[in-house]
């Protein structure tokens, strides 16, 4: 099924979408007359998450950046290179996609969850402009780009999106989806236990508190992308009809957990405190918590348990209003969400 960018304003549409993709709405929004009403809790959790990086000191880290081993400096570098590819794009597809969401609550959520994702970059700026000059500050925005092991790493996942966007499509729109909760609930996670990892020998505390925050909104995003997929699913049955998707789902996660895998070993191999074979197996964790929320099941038997579980003690754990599924799922595959195989802070 194609599906179109939603026109401004259709005066004669509901208000009320009826659907959440090629469906007819005026683009009025009207949180009290809404198809999914819990996506009113999720935008409402994530304006509570408000913050700013200025929020945030960064004159302890300024003083401990020197004491850093040019290991440590390089790979904190290159995952600050990454975090803001990785944010940057995911700014401009989130935008693309709430253009052709027919349901304005959904709209509303996404232009929210862009306006995070541009924060986050405002933050990978401001923790480098305290840390090294100008010149210094431009090179890591660059060593990303420049590196072949990220751009391997992430060009499936641009090639979903740009896929998308040049065929838009119901399906094409549900495998961005895929793509989306892969970035924000597996490819942010090795950086962000570099930056704990630091903090647990306190080193650096300023700036992970910052991805402290970053991981909070993350987690948001990646569960409503989540649910906001189900329920694609749910009304578009016939994108799964043969099982097909599903497979689909579990191919491109294995392919994930590959790359990265293969990321962990080459940012973070000989640094004090961090066990890359535990990093192979908390991704692999990560995985099998992401399926679930999505309603599918474990990829990778036995890897049901946090390896990695000091990361706690440095992450947000005040996600509490979302863990409920909200709508029956109709498809036999795509269970519903259960305390058993829900979504956790991690």
């Amino acid at each position: 099924m194609s599906i179109q960018k939603i026109k401004l304003l259709s005066p004669k549409h509901p208000n009320r979408a009826t659907a959440i993709i090629g469906g007819e709405t005026s683009s009025i929004v009207n949180w009290n007359d809404i198809a999914y009403p819990q996506f009113y809790t999720i935008y409402k959790q994530l304006l509570s998450n408000f913050w700013i990086p200025d929020e945030i000191s960064m004159s302890k880290d300024m003083q401990q950046w020197p004491q850093l081993t040019e290991r440590e400096q390089d790979a904190f570098k290159r995952i600050i290179g990454l975090l803001s590819i990785l944010d940057s794009v995911q700014t401009r597809y989130i935008l693309e996609s709430s253009m052709f969401s027919s349901d304005s609550s959904v709209h509303a959520v996404l232009a929210v969850i862009a306006q995070q994702e541009v924060v986050h970059n405002q933050s990978y700026s401001y923790v480098l402009s305290s840390l090294v000059p100008l010149a210094e500050q431009n090179r890591i925005f660059n060593i990303a780009k420049d590196d072949e092991m990220v751009m391997k790493r992430n060009q499936f996942i641009l090639d979903l999106y740009e896929a998308f966007r040049e065929t838009p499509n119901a399906e094409n729109f549900a495998k961005s989806l895929v793509a989306s909760v892969i970035l924000e609930g597996i490819n942010f996670y090795s950086g962000f236990a570099y930056f704990y990892n630091l903090a647990r020998h306190q080193k650096m505390v300023g700036t992970s508190t910052m991805i402290s925050y970053i991981q909070r909104d993350e987690m948001q995003h990646s569960y409503f992308i989540s649910q906001l997929l189900r329920a694609v699913l749910t009304e578009n049955p016939k994108i799964d009809e043969n099982g097909q998707f599903s497979q689909f789902v579990y191919d491109t996660m294995a392919e994930a957990v590959d790359l990265e895998i293969e990321w962990c070993e080459y940012v973070l191999r000989d640094l004090d405190g961090l066990d890359v074979s535990e990093m192979r197996d908390y991704v692999k964790y990560l995985a099998n918590k992401r399926l679930r929320v999505i309603g599918l099941n474990d990829l990778y038997e036995g890897f049901d348990e946090d390896v990695m579980p000091w990361i706690r003690a440095y992450s947000d754990d005040s996600l509490n209003a979302t863990k409920s599924d909200f709508f029956e799922q109709k498809s036999r595959s795509y269970a519903k969400v259960t305390d058993a195989n829900g979504f956790d802070d991690l």
